[in-house]
């Protein structure tokens, strides 16, 4: 699993430099035309909702990639909770760099928050039990670092990072090897022997065979409650146990009362709303 922490995200410069890109293809004409070059200004990031704050490292490097000499003051600190209407930062720098990355800024940090704060609110419905949750692979292309690290700001974990991070042999891979058997057999031939061999099942005789074959862990796939109740059953001691397949905030809990070690939801990066933050009040500075 991807341990990268927000200062590591600073390595993403390039990510950045694409979003600015995508948005100042050669010049940001309204700026240029209503402020004077080197005019300094003051801004402030203003919450609109409540939520959770995931980002605000890169929310800062948007606006010093445009101006070095730019400065953002943190009143919140990452993770923190926000209530609306809350002062979140204020943004001090040259005012044509403020009006340029005001929206790229906005678009990283309102998409991490978003992530975060849902995420949190998935894990408060699992406090009380041991299932852990995690995030999975769908993820805004390109962004998955930042969409990642917001989850675990979130206070969930990650699952695989990628595709180089570990095996997990989902139905394709059953059906190209010839079978569950012959598809645990070749990737434990073939990974490294610290590499964990998880398969996905999708029935209790598929579920059998991947035990019998070794496998570390067993993800079970969109099972009905009373499936998954058997199939825990019979893996418990055996091998460690994921549920997965539409998990939401509205199901979570029954799931996790069945006694999964991890559930994995997809919905906590390809669901999530974003969080409503502003930047507001921009003003001149003499």
């Amino acid at each position: 699993m991807n341990k990268c922490d927000v200062t590591c995200l600073l390595h993403y410069d390039e990510a950045i430099l694409n979003a600015l890109k995508e948005d100042i293809p050669w010049e940001d004409v309204s700026a240029n035309a209503v402020v004077p070059a080197g005019g300094k200004g003051h801004a402030d990031l203003i919450a609109k909702a409540d939520g959770v704050l995931a980002g605000l490292n890169v929310f800062a490097r948007v606006f010093a990639l445009l101006d070095s000499r730019s400065e953002v003051v943190f009143h919140k600190n990452e993770g923190d909770e926000v209530k609306k209407g809350e002062l979140v930062a204020e943004v001090t720098g040259d005012m044509r760099a403020i009006l340029s990355g005001e929206r790229t800024a906005l678009n990283f940090l309102q998409r991490m928050s978003g992530i975060a704060t849902y995420t949190r609110k998935a894990v408060r419905l699992l406090e009380g039990t041991n299932t852990k949750l995690v995030d999975t692979r769908k993820t805004t292309p390109l962004l998955r670092a930042f969409e990642k690290y917001a989850v675990r700001v979130g206070g969930a974990g990650n699952h695989r990072f990628n595709l180089s991070d570990g095996v997990l042999l989902k139905d394709n891979h059953i059906g190209a090897a010839g079978g569950v058997k012959e598809a645990v057999a070749a990737a434990r031939a073939y990974a490294p022997f610290v590499r964990k061999i998880e398969i996905e099942v999708e029935t209790l005789d598929e579920l059998k065979e991947a035990l019998d074959a070794g496998a570390d862990i067993v993800m079970l796939d969109n099972m009905p409650p009373e499936t998954l109740k058997e199939a825990l059953y019979i893996a418990k001691g055996r091998a460690e146990t994921e549920i997965s397949g539409n998990v939401t905030e509205e199901n979570i809990l029954r799931y996790a009362a069945l006694g999964a070690d991890y559930v994995s939801s997809g919905a906590l990066t390809h669901s999530a709303p974003i969080l409503d933050l502003s930047l507001k009040h921009l003003r001149p500075l003499s």
